[in-house]
């Protein structure tokens, strides 16, 4: 098990994951990155923390921007699916989020982002290719929304590569 202290940067391959999207619904990475669209993963701290909930709130405002670019996103914590099914039913999220549950946080670790300290993920995004590159990556401080400005410039830079894909 990897005990990297920095995210994952550009050019990295991301790493593989099989996460639990549903109490009863397993989603791995090669899934995501079926359709060829990019795959935007937030990791973030803990469902129904106030930074985290404003955070998945603007993401799933901006959804319809994160498609029109072709991006596709997911959440992931280190929570577990029951968990994060109450707070996407309560919070009207619609896009998936992942549990780095059991074991915990393996995949957060996996991307450098898993905070021994507090147990949970830290802050991070990544955007990947359809071919599984890590095309962009930031870690923000754990108590700061890191907005969408990063994602949505990520997913611009990218658009010429499919138009010629």
């Amino acid at each position: 098990m990897s005990t990297r202290s920095t995210a994952l940067e550009p050019g990295a391959k991301a790493p593989d994951f099989a996460l639990a999207a549903t109490p009863d619904q397993t989603v791995a990475l090669s899934e995501l990155l079926e359709s060829g669209r990019a795959l935007i993963m937030a990791f973030y701290p803990a469902d129904w923390s106030p930074v985290c909930t404003d955070q998945m709130a603007l993401y799933n405002e901006i959804l319809p921007e994160f498609r029109r670019l072709d991006g596709t996103l997911v959440g992931i914590s280190v929570d577990g699916a029951w968990c994060h099914a109450a707070f996407a039913q309560h919070r009207n999220l619609h896009f998936p989020l992942l549990a780095d549950f059991e074991p915990k946080g393996e995949v957060a670790r996996r991307y450098g982002v898993y905070d021994q300290g507090t147990g949970m993920s830290k802050r991070a995004l990544f955007v990947v290719d359809g071919e599984g590159a890590i095309r962009w990556s930031y870690v923000s401080p754990i108590g700061v929304n890191p907005g969408a400005d990063g994602i949505l410039q990520a997913l611009e830079a990218m658009a010429p590569a499919r138009a010629h894909a």
